[in-house]
Parts: structure tokens; C-alpha cells; sequence
């Protein structure tokens, strides 16, 4: 089983989908261990003097005032997390806790937070027992942290609250503990503080949004290319020299995928040919490059600030090289949050283009010879028709779900933290958007495909890409039907979405045009 060595300056998004959707294994390097043990060494020294510090001897947040005396200092951090274990609604995805208490992991393992050695052992043993605490929906306002979630982690390494076990089973997380040989966490000075303070939750998300979007803006320049060579498009528009004079990255990465998927075809170029003769095609079809490529530079862009936090130590206090432990606000979430709500909007719009081509693909008038909804016998049979509902159903929530998070504050903790982030809430919807267009994406390749076994065949004499033939075979043998009489239908789409989700699509379409960006 693969391994992720944690060490002092941060991971890799790598690691972050390995932990969390794959399992791997998790070790402290040495470098950490030592950061570990002398950041304490600092923390130690501080708690034996008679000053306040925040975070070793004081209260919190608003209660920061109170000075905290050395027999109560236990308790204080037993109660922060306890308290703070407020969460409700609907559990959270156990590939979303992963990465939460994976990447806390991580910023304990900076030495910049003043923990015992014993802390991150105990959260590495219980990432590699397979145990997921039970964490809920609601309960983070993505400044502070992910407060509530990290809370319910938190308990689960003193042994308290309920937690997944490897089979599935919830169970009281000390049994669990007791059962793979865990000792519980006793929390000294400054350790319940700071398995609670940090963006974790809202960076997890946004790493697992990241590499979801990467597989699916690839799979939408192969369906937006299979609905031009449908639709006898042209596909002059793709060419490299077009997008040469408007210089953006994404968009001459997603015009090159069209024109490789479409390399051989014999369907495209027809657009003046047909009985309804255009000079260009619509913008759904034309466009399809400028939207994906914007699309694919707002994932670049936040997969730059996901490096940033990755590399990031996120506590308050945080113990610094030359001794000093100094308060910040380096947990405010905004950095995650716009980039969440920034994902969520170019999501809507390659969504609501994609929406666009299905519907052209159904409709008579506009498709240039396809018979309506693509039935097979129109009016007798309903074909797509209903199918496009959903998807237009789809696209109209991820336009609710683009309406940003990180624009909202609603000040908590008697007004001490008067403007938050929103960014947990920002990633949840995101994930909920993410999910949505998958099965956008997975609505037009359906069309697309039935509209090209239409088209092509003994009846026309026009043969399809041979990467169309490629996809067209693959998803056929992953039990999605081609065109014919109607159907109960939505066994078939939710074929055509796992054949999406898998990353199913690009892997039938690179071995003829070798790898997509």
C-alpha cells in the first residue's frame, strides 16, 4: 500500500486524494517528529510562567480574558473540543474527513503548533486504522477554522463521540480506539486549540473538487466535440492558429482536445451542405473552447492557492522559529472561499453550454436532419425528451449553487470574530456542483453519441472519428444502449454518469489520440 510521509513543509494534492480516497498509509518523517518536539519544548516553557499566553492559559475567543491556572489547564482543552463538538445535520463524506484530519496532520507536523509528538501519532494511527469520526454538515462559518468539524475529529482522539469504523459500522469512538490498540489522546496546554483551528475541511474539498473538475473539463471538450461532428459542425474554428491570437492557456488546451477527438472524422464540414445551410455554427458549438479554456484557467488558478495552503502551517497562536508564540488570523478561510465560489460559477457555465448543445441535438429545427429528441420513431416514441429536463434541472441548481458563499459574514462569538468566511459552506456546495455536472456531461454524451450512430452507418456512408468509435464501444459495453425504440431510461444515464465519474470517457478516447490535456 502506498505510503505519505509527512514532514515539515506541507504535502502535495497527491497525497491529499491518495489519504483520502484511496487509503494510503500515513508516517511522520523524522523532521517532523523533531519540529514536533521542539515547538512543545517551547509551549512547555511558556505554561510554566505566570503570564498569560492565549491558547496555553487563557480562555478563548471571546473569553479570551480570563486567565487560566495550571490545574484547570487539562480540562480547558478536554472542554474546548467537547464544546465545540457542535455540529448537525447529515455526515460528511468519508473521503472529505479523511483529507480534514489529514491535512491537520499536516500543519501539526510544521512544528508551528506546539502539540506533543503523541497528538500527530495518535491522528496518523487513527487515518491508518481506518476509523472516520463522525462529522456533520453544519457547523463551520470558515473562520477559527473549520471549528465544529475539527471538533468532532478531535473527540474522536480522546475517545469520545462516534466514528466509522474500517467495516462501515458507527460505534462509540473509544471502543474503536480500544479495538486497532489506540491509546486516547490526555490534551495538555494549547493541544485542544489547535486540532480545531485551521481550514482543513474547506482545502480538503476544494483539493478533491480540483482533481474531479480536471477529469471532467477534459470529458466536456469530448462530448462538446462529439456534438459539433453530430451536428456536422465545423470544425475550422478549432484551429491552433485561431486560438494562437487570444493567447489563454485553457482555451488552446480545450480546442486542441476537440480537434484530436475529431482527427479522421467524416461528419464534419457538412454545415453548408444540409437543408438548412449555415455559415457558422451556434455559439454553444463554436464557443465550446472559450468556455471550457476560461473554465480551465479558474481551476489553474485555484489549484495555485490549493499549492499555497498545502504549504501553509494554519493555527492560532503558531510557535515561530525564533520562539516567539505570536496570535494571527491566518485561519480566515478567504483565500479557499473565493476560489470555491470561483469553481462553483465556471462549473454553472460549462454546465449550462453543455445543456445547450443537448438541446440543439433534440430539437428538428435545429439539428440539421436528426429526427426530434433523437426517437426513433417521433410521436409514437419520446426519444431524449425528458432526459434534457433533467439535465436542464441540473443546470438550473448549479446556478442557485454559483451564487457565492464568501460574500456572506455573520459574525459569531459575542462579535470577537465579526467577519468570517463562509468557506466551508462554499466547498459543500461546490461538491454538490461538482456531482451535478458530472451528470450534465454524462446527459450530452448520451445524446451525442445515439445522434452519431444516426448519422453514420450504410444509410449516409459518413463514418465518425475513430475516437467516436472508440467512446461509442466502450460505452456501449459498459451497458449504456445506442439508439431505438423507447425505454425505461434512466438506467441508461446513470450508466452514461458512472462512465463519466470513472474517468471511464478519457480513458476510451486516449489510446486513439494519445493523452488530453
Amino acid at each position: 500500500m502506498h505510503t505519505v510521509v509527512v514532514g515539515t513543509s506541507g504535502v502535495t494534492a497527491q497525497d491529499v486524494v491518495a489519504v483520502a480516497r484511496r487509503g494510503a498509509r500515513v508516517e511522520l518523517g523524522t523532521g517532523a517528529l523533531d519540529a514536533l518536539a521542539a515547538a512543545r519544548a517551547v509551549v512547555d516553557a511558556l505554561a510554566a510562567k505566570p503570564e498569560p499566553v492565549y491558547g496555553v492559559s487563557t480562555g478563548f475567543g471571546a473569553l479570551a480574558t480570563r486567565h487560566i491556572g495550571q490545574d484547570l489547564r487539562g480540562r480547558l482543552q478536554r472542554n474546548i473540543v467537547r464544546s465545540h463538538a457542535a455540529g448537525m445535520g447529515p455526515r460528511v463524506e468519508r473521503e472529505v474527513v479523511r483529507a480534514l484530519m489529514f491535512l491537520r496532520l499536516k500543519t501539526l507536523a510544521s512544528g508551528h503548533t506546539g502539540v506533543r509528538p503523541e497528538v500527530a501519532r495518535t491522528m496518523a494511527d487513527v487515518l491508518n486504522a481506518g476509523i472516520t469520526p463522525v462529522v456533520h454538515e453544519y457547523g463551520s462559518l470558515g473562520c477559527s477554522g473549520d471549528l465544529a468539524p475539527l471538533s468532532h475529529c478531535a473527540l474522536t482522539l480522546m475517545g469520545e463521540g462516534e466514528a466509522e469504523g474500517p467495516d462501515g459500522a458507527v460505534r462509540p469512538a473509544g471502543e474503536l480506539l480500544a479495538a486497532h490498540g489506540i491509546t486516547p489522546v490526555e490534551l495538555r496546554e494549547k493541544e485542544g486549540l489547535a486540532l480545531l483551528n485551521g481550514t482543513d475541511g474547506m482545502l480538503g474539498m476544494l483539493v478533491l473538487a480540483l482533481a474531479d473538475l480536471a477529469r471532467l473539463y477534459t470529458s466536456a471538450d469530448i462530448t462538446a466535440a462529439l456534438t459539433l461532428e453530430a451536428l456536422l459542425g465545423s470544425q475550422g474554428v478549432l484551429a491552433p492558429e485561431l486560438h494562437a491570437i487570444r493567447p489563454h492557456p485553457g482555451q488552446g488546451a480545450s480546442a486542441a482536445n476537440m480537434l484530436r477527438v475529431l482527427a479522421g472524422s467524416e461528419l464534419t464540414g457538412h454545415f453548408q451542405e444540409d437543408e438548412a445551410p449555415r455559415v457558422q455554427d451556434a455559439y454553444s458549438v463554436r464557443c465550446a473552447p472559450q468556455v471550457a479554456g476560461a473554465g480551465r484557467d479558474t481551476l489553474a488558478y485555484a489549484a495555485t492557492v490549493a499549492e499555497r495552503e498545502l504549504a501553509s502551517a494554519v493555527d492560532n497562536p503558531v510557535v515561530l522559529p525564533d520562539g516567539r508564540v505570536e496570535s494571527n488570523g491566518n485561519f480566515h478561510g478567504a483565500p479557499v472561499a473565493y476560489v470555491l465560489d470561483f469553481l462553483a460559477i465556471a462549473a454553472a457555465d460549462l454546465g449550462s453550454i453543455a445543456e445547450r448543445r443537448t438541446d440543439r441535438l433534440l430539437d428538428k429545427n435545429r439539428s440539421h436532419g436528426l429526427p426530434a429528441f433523437l426517437a426513433d420513431d417521433p410521436g409514437v416514441d419520446s426519444g431524449l425528451m425528458i432526459a434534457q429536463y433533467t439535465q436542464a434541472a441540473l443546470v438550473s441548481e448549479m446556478k442557485r449553487l454559483a451564487n457565492p458563499a464568501s460574500v456572506d459574514s455573520i459574525p459569531s462569538s459575542a462579535m470577537q470574530e465579526d467577519h468570517v468566511s463562509m468557506g466551508w459552506s462554499a466547498a459543500r456546495k461546490l461538491r454538490t456542483a461538482v456531482d451535478n455536472l458530472t451528470r450534465i456531461v454524462a446527459v450530452e454524451l448520451y445524446a451525442a453519441t445515439r445522434a452519431i450512430e444516426l448519422r453514420t452507418g450504410p444509410a449516409t456512408g459518413l463514418s465518425a472519428a475513430p475516437a467516436t468509435h472508440a467512446v461509442i464501444d466502450a460505452l456501449r459495453a459498459a451497458g449504456v444502449a445506442g439508439a431505438g425504440p423507447d425505454r425505461y431510461l434512466a438506467p441508461d444515464l446513470a450508466a452514461a454518469d458512472a462512465f463519466v465519474r470513472t474517468g471511464a470517457l478519457v480513458s476510451a478516447v486516449e489510446p486513439v489520440t494519445g493523452p488530453l490535456a
